[in-house]
């Protein structure tokens, strides 16, 4: 089970949880959400890893159609000096040549675009669930009574 799917779980479980009458609190399973915090726990650097690895990613492939568009730009040129020497078709390889410049920086960008729009995505969501994942952490602190200041994790807000 990754992070996402503990996370939902996890608000799974307080959304399904028995209220508290005339609360806004619930009981629920200390056993069972502690397990699915630790899978939280155990999951989250697997995870953080994967988005690291995407973001890698991203850049070898932003890096790789960037040398895709430099060769395409060295091709071009060479085509235009070879059809500069053609002088009855000196005008179509102006043409060409744009074109070639065109299509070469329309594909790299839409590239570009769509990594970024995808690893943004996945950062959104990932986001969104962490900090619905917190709410229901501090709202079951809350209920609790609060943090024990002997804990270890009571000291990460500081």
């Amino acid at each position: 089970m990754d992070v996402v799917e503990s996370l939902e779980s996890a608000i799974a479980a307080v959304e399904e949880a028995r209220s508290v009458p005339l609360s806004a609190s619930c009981v629920i399973n200390r056993s069972e959400m502690l397990q699915l915090l630790d899978r939280i726990k155990v999951s989250f650097p697997n995870d953080l890893a994967k988005a690291i690895s995407i973001q890698r990613e991203k850049e070898d492939i932003l890096e790789d159609a960037h040398e895709q568009a430099d060769a395409i730009i060295a091709q071009a040129r060479d085509e235009v000096a070879r059809l500069v020497e053609q002088t009855t078709i000196v005008s179509s390889a102006r043409k060409e040549a744009t074109r070639i410049l065109a299509d070469a920086n329309a594909d790299s960008k839409k590239d570009r675009e769509e990594i970024e729009a995808y690893i943004d995505s996945r950062l959104a969501t990932l986001e969104v669930i962490l900090n619905k994942t917190l709410d229901v952490i501090s709202k079951g602190r809350d209920q609790l009574g609060g943090a024990d200041t002997k804990h270890a994790l009571s000291t990460l807000n500081k």
